[in-house]
């Protein structure tokens, strides 16, 4: 249980240092250091192609490397302090260059979560395990998005840099305490079973057209999706000035609350429903989303609004990693393609919030989120004529349960069970 028990507590802790720093930045610098929206989406965008730029690299290091454990501490650290660098120093040139280094860091811990998730587990049960990965990253962003919001409100809007910046240092203890010899460090890179055999060529990745098609549908969602949580949050911040950054974490709360049970039913029913038809919801409720934030002013139907955000990026949180080691099965290029394919989405992200501050400082909020709604429109129908269902249905599920090593024992039991 030691492993579980450790791999929650990473994924609940780095919830918020791994994805949470951008919309309390954008809140922080519009509401308290008075950047503009063009302003703000430039120094997001930084952020964004620095993590592209860092991805593919990273992957390929995490396929090669047995310190995965390091790679989290190191990500960590420097987010640390990154977070600090930019409550001291909010003008553009530090916080930019603080956002470089956070952006590199931020494309280290995907992979190297996945990949450690992976590599103790197991390729069978490892859709159960991603899913509550998921449902705890989802969990440690509900909660700590509240605590973050109250303090930056009672005392200071860069408070909630400092916080970030302890939950970094907190993560460090959780990554020590996953045993690095549990990690069979041949399945973490996607080998099939367990074996150190030589990886396929990384160009024969080119070639595998679901998954090309896949990266081209993801990072269109991608696009229309990480501009509109920071949008959101501007547009309540020029109302709301005082509560800017509660009703940030009411917005992050919301969508993650819903996020949780989005992820636990990935992960126990993938499987056997399929992945395609989740995924297909996934991204149907982007662009509704898009749509319903241009019909009120009102900040509480807006928070509500964003249990859609927590629907969508619940299934997609968890999905897009069993997508990507289904279709890498066997090659032992699992992380170098999951870092690639993130970084072509990332990308469409860090587009977005650069393209999407400037339709709203030439023709307002409204006509961007409709903008941003019809690119998602576009990711939906082509993930749903070009990629494929990628998983096995009705096949059996197994799940881990970690006992005592002994020297003539697998660090896991392996129990197949019927698919729900």
């Amino acid at each position: 249980m030691k492993n579980r028990s450790a791999l929650d507590w990473v994924n609940f802790l780095l919830a918020n240092v791994k994805d949470g720093l951008g919309p309390f930045l954008a809140v922080y610098l519009l509401a308290s250091q008075h950047w503009d929206a063009g302003k703000i989406g430039v120094v997001m965008m930084i952020a964004g192609i620095a993590t592209v730029v860092a991805r593919t690299p990273l992957g390929a290091l995490v396929d090669c490397i047995h310190w995965k454990r390091g790679m989290i501490v190191m990500a960590s650290v420097t987010v640390a302090l990154g977070a600090l660098a930019m409550s001291l120093f909010p003008t553009l040139v530090p916080v930019a260059i603080a956002q470089i280094a956070v952006g590199i860091a931020d494309a280290a811990f995907p992979p190297a979560i996945a990949a450690i998730s992976l590599g103790i587990v197991g390729p069978k049960a490892f859709t159960r395990r991603v899913g509550r990965n998921e449902a705890f990253t989802h969990a440690g962003t509900a909660s700590t998005a509240v605590a973050a919001g109250v303090a930056g409100w009672l005392f200071t809007p860069s408070a909630v840099l400092w916080f970030i910046a302890a939950l970094a240092v907190a993560s460090i203890w959780a990554t020590l305490r996953i045993d690095a010899a549990s990690i069979d460090h041949a399945l973490a890179r996607g080998a099939e079973c367990g074996r150190e055999e030589q990886p396929s060529d990384w160009r024969s990745l080119l070639q595998s057209k679901p998954l090309l098609s896949f990266t081209a549908a993801i990072s269109l969602f991608h696009f229309a999706n990480a501009a509109m949580l920071p949008l959101l949050g501007e547009k309540l911040a020029l109302g709301n000035q005082d509560t800017a950054t509660l009703f940030m974490a009411a917005c992050i709360t919301t969508a993650q609350i819903a996020m949780v049970p989005m992820a636990i039913l990935v992960g126990r029913k993938a499987d056997s429903w399929g992945r395609k038809p989740i995924f297909l919801a996934g991204f149907a409720v982007l662009p509704l989303r898009g749509v319903l934030y241009t019909l009120t002013q009102n900040p509480y139907a807006l928070v509500s609004i964003q249990i859609l955000d927590g629907i969508g990026a619940g299934i997609f949180g968890a999905l897009f990693y069993i997508v990507i080691a289904d279709l890498t099965k066997g090659t032992g290029r699992y992380n170098l393609a999951q870092g690639a394919t993130a970084a072509a989405w990332g990308l469409g992200a860090a587009l977005s919030n650069s393209l999407a501050g400037v339709i709203v400082d030439a023709a307002g909020y409204n006509a961007a989120f409709l903008f941003l709604a019809a690119v998602a429109t576009a990711a939906l129908i082509l993930f749903w004529l070009a990629v494929p269902e990628t998983g096995e249905q009705g096949g059996s599920v197994e799940t881990e349960v970690d006992e005592p090593r002994t020297p003539a024992q697998p660090i896991l039991v392996r129990l197949r069970v019927p698919a729900e």
